[in-house]
Order: structure tokens, then C-alpha cells, then sequence
């Protein structure tokens, strides 16, 4: 027999959590579906676990950097059980708790397992722990995600690559990681390794590393990286791939890649395959409720979150654009005042802000240089390099610049690129000022306390003028 909800949830992660959580509180019935670990990709194999790697690889960084500070230090050594261990423990302290307070809310039914459309309103979920459970919803909301994308290249099915999950799982530092993919994700990783002591090679099919920035800042990022020692080789295209087993248990990972007319190859002892994501909806029997994905899976929904089946709604990264944790919890926000506040609420026309944690982080929100020049827009740009920001000076953390880009008929601001230290932090108050309407001049003539990064906006602004 069908158990009837209010609401069923398939997918806990950063829209689905928080939209059970709340839609139980209203007083639904909400049953919340959950394939394999509560919390999706954030706190699992995504968000918290890279970061607190993230975290780690800066300190050894800046312990090889203690010198210059005045600082004596012995050699610097990378323990990558030790590493694993503080990021599996944080994860599970997140995971954990989260599914505790899942179990004990009134109101919200947890199953764990896998679901399956039976229809528009109804679901089966086969459970991880044996036997099957069917549903049926007044309202069904898709939030299953991402998971790493696999590109077709020949030979790849015999090698032993690794993606961005289990990287994560490695007990050792590769001695030459090979990292298919010039995005955020391959960037991030591949500048992790660099700091943990592995030799580094990105290989970028596209004309620049991260493809959808302004020119200036990927090549300003390309620097970066290329100063810590990190091979970045743009325009190339990888070929074909092999592994050639060598003494013991190793093995040598060999990379056919094309570049300018010419083949070459790369040895490495490790690849990271970054080369995208793709939506988990080809196991949900989407055709059998109707509901439309596009050519590459995502489901089609409108403004309002809607799929073309009434009474279906998906959030969160597997409707397709920005694949952000902060514009999924957004998505829950705004379909928790259309079920139950009775609101009006859309996704169109936020903003969209996001933080690479590179180190300098690259801060970004709102229009960039290119793409408002590409519109036809009157623009000004205020530009600074971190060389000329006090605060940047005196804690020896230069590199890279801020960059905001204006409207020059109203004085608002429409965009920024911050690279540098804090660059998300920075980026963040310009988002604010940005959500104020504030014009650039506010900025400009603003006390900020002394020495702080935000008074560099001060002479940022005054850059235009």
C-alpha cells in the first residue's frame, strides 16, 4: 500500500534539507529520500570535505613560506593519513548530526534508499537495507545533484583515474598528479597537491584556465599557479591515455595530449579527471511521470521552479545553471514562500556570487568585463593590484588584484573580480553594496577601519576617477 505525504523530498541535499526541515515545521507531512549520505554533495564529497584540504595545504604552504616572515622552521613533511582523517571527521560530524536531527523531527519521515517515479504523485523507494516502500505526494521536489562527469576518451576505461571524490581518499602524495581539466574544480585540486609536494600538470583544452573569466583574470590566475611551480599547458587536448605497469604494485600513467599541431605525451604517476558534471536523473524513471530534462539530463523548470508536470518541482544544481550550494539553500528559500507563505517568489534576476578557493581566492559576483562590454554597455572598470593594498602588504600576501566593473550612466556597480587574499570576503561586500543599490562613490568616500582590506575600496574606487 501507498503511504501518503504532503511532500516528498527526493535528495538531502542543500535545498532539500532545508526545505524538509522547514515544510515539516509548517505542519506537512514530508518524507525526505536519501540515496546514499544525508547532506549531497556539499558535505559529503564537495564543499566541506575540499575546503578543510583546502586548509591544510595552505598551512603547509606557509610553512615553507616561514622564512619570510622571520620564522625558523624544520622541513615540512605532509601526513596524508593524518589529512584524510581531519576531513572524514569533520564530514561525518556534519553528516551525522544532520541525519540525528532528521530522525527525531516531527513530522519528517527519513528513508534511505533509492526512488523511482511510479507515476506524477507516487514514488517507490527501494531502501538500502532491504525491501521497498511507495509513496505518493501531494508535491514531489527533485533535488539529487551532480556527480563527476566522465569524458570519452580512449583507454580511460584502464587506467585507474581518479575524480573529485576520490582524490580525497588518497593516503599518499602523488609524485606527479596529471589533472584533465582547467576549471575550479581541477584548479582547486590541482594547487592542493602542488602544496602536499606532488608534481602538477593541468591540461586546459580551452584558450585560458577557467574559461567563463575575463581574460585578464584567468591569465592572472595561470601566473599564480605557474609560481607555485604547477604546469599549466592551455589549448591542449587530451588524446588517449594508458597505463604501463611498472616494478611492485605501480604503475605510470601515460597522457597522449595535442597541442598547436603536435602530439606529445605525459608521464604521471596519478590523473584527476575534472572535466565537468552531470545530473543524477537517468535512474529517477523521469519518463514514466513526464517530466522534460534537456539534451544532457537536467530537468527543465521555470521561474518559479516548476517542471512542465504540476505538482513537480527540482532545485538545487539538477535544474541546470549555476552549480553553487548558496543558490540551491537559495532555490529552498524561494519555493518555501510559494508552498507555504503564499509569496511570489522567483529565481530570476538574483545574483549569483561564488568564491574559488584558490590561493588568493578569486571573489565573483555579478557582471565581468567582458560580459558587459559583450552587451553593449557603457562601463567603467576600477582596478587595483593586492601590491598596492596595505593590508596585503603587511602580511606578505600580494598577489592578484580587485577589479570592479560599473555602470558609467547610473554609477552602480554591476560586477566585480576579486583575487586575492579574502578575495570572497572582499567580493562579498561589494554583493551587499550591489543588493543597496549603493552607487561606486559610496564605496569611494566610505571610512573603513585601518589597516583592513576593506579600506582598500577606498583606493579602488578612486581608480576610475
Amino acid at each position: 500500500m501507498s503511504e501518503p505525504f504532503d511532500a516528498i523530498i527526493v535528495g538531502s541535499g542543500q535545498a532539500g534539507n532545508p526545505l524538509a526541515d522547514e515544510l515539516a515545521g509548517a505542519g506537512w507531512n514530508v518524507a525526505l529520500v536519501e540515496r546514499e549520505h544525508v547532506g549531497g554533495t556539499c558535505v559529503n564529497v564537495g564543499c566541506t570535505p575540499t575546503k578543510t584540504m583546502v586548509a591544510s595545504a595552505r598551512v603547509a604552504y606557509l610553512a615553507r613560506r616561514a622564512l619570510d616572515y622571520g620564522v625558523h622552521t624544520g622541513p615540512v613533511r605532509v601526513d596524508m593519513d593524518t589529512v584524510r582523517q581531519r576531513k572524514r571527521d569533520i564530514v561525518n560530524e556534519w553528516r551525522d548530526g544532520k541525519q540525528r536531527h532528521f530522525e527525531r523531527t516531527e513530522r519528517l519521515t527519513l528513508l534511505l534508499g533509492e526512488a523511482r517515479f511510479t507515476g506524477t504523485s507516487s514514488v517507490e523507494v527501494r531502501l538500502i537495507n532491504g525491501g521497498t516502500r511507495y509513496l505518493t505526494g501531494g508535491r514531489i521536489i527533485i533535488n539529487t545533484g551532480l556527480r563527476p562527469a566522465i569524458p570519452p576518451l580512449p583507454g580511460l576505461e584502464h587506467v585507474p583515474f581518479l575524480d573529485s571524490t576520490s582524490i580525497m581518499e588518497l593516503d599518499v602524495v602523488p609524485e606527479h598528479l596529471l589533472v584533465l581539466g582547467g576549471g575550479y574544480v581541477g584548479l582547486e585540486f590541482g594547487q592542493m597537491f602542488r602544496r602536499f609536494g606532488s608534481r602538477v600538470t593541468i591540461v586546459q583544452r580551452g584558450p585560458q584556465l577557467l574559461g567563463r573569466e575575463d581574460n585578464d583574470v584567468a591569465t592572472a590566475v595561470a601566473d599564480i599557479l605557474r609560481e607555485d611551480g604547477i604546469d599549466a599547458l592551455l589549448a591542449t587536448e587530451a588524446v588517449r591515455v594508458a597505463a604501463e605497469r611498472g616494478g611492485g604494485s605501480a604503475s605510470t600513467i601515460e597522457l597522449i595530449v595535442r597541442g598547436r599541431g603536435e602530439e606529445g605525451s605525459i608521464a604521471g604517476s596519478h590523473l584527476l579527471v575534472a572535466t565537468g558534471r552531470v545530473p543524477n536523473t537517468d535512474r529517477l524513471n523521469l519518463e514514466v511521470a513526464g517530466v522534460q530534462t534537456d539534451a544532457h539530463g537536467y530537468i527543465q523548470v521555470n521561474e518559479r521552479l516548476e517542471t512542465n508536470v504540476p505538482g513537480i518541482y527540482a532545485i538545487g544544481d539538477v535544474k541546470g545553471g549555476p552549480a553553487f550550494t548558496h543558490i540551491s539553500y537559495h532555490d529552498s528559500v524561494v519555493l518555501l514562500d510559494r508552498l507555504v507563505h503564499g509569496r511570489e517568489a522567483t529565481i530570476d534576476g538574483r545574483l549569483v556570487p561564488y568564491t574559488v578557493f584558490l590561493d588568493p581566492q578569486l571573489g565573483r559576483v555579478g557582471l565581468g568585463e567582458d560580459e558587459a562590454r559583450a552587451q553593449g554597455r557603457r562601463i567603467k572598470v576600477a582596478k587595483l593590484p593586492m601590491e598596492d593594498v596595505a593590508r596585503a602588504i603587511e602580511v606578505d600576501e600580494t598577489r592578484g588584484f580587485m577589479k570592479v566593473v560599473v555602470d558609467a550612466d547610473t554609477d552602480q556597480i554591476l560586477g566585480c573580480a576579486m583575487l586575492g587574499i579574502e578575495g570572497g570576503e572582499i567580493m562579498s561586500m561589494i554583493e551587499i553594496a550591489m543588493m543597496g543599490k549603493l552607487p561606486y562613490t559610496a564605496l569611494r568616500d566610505g571610512i573603513f577601519a585601518h589597516p583592513t582590506l576593506a579600506e582598500s575600496l577606498n583606493n579602488l574606487f578612486y581608480t576610475i576617477d
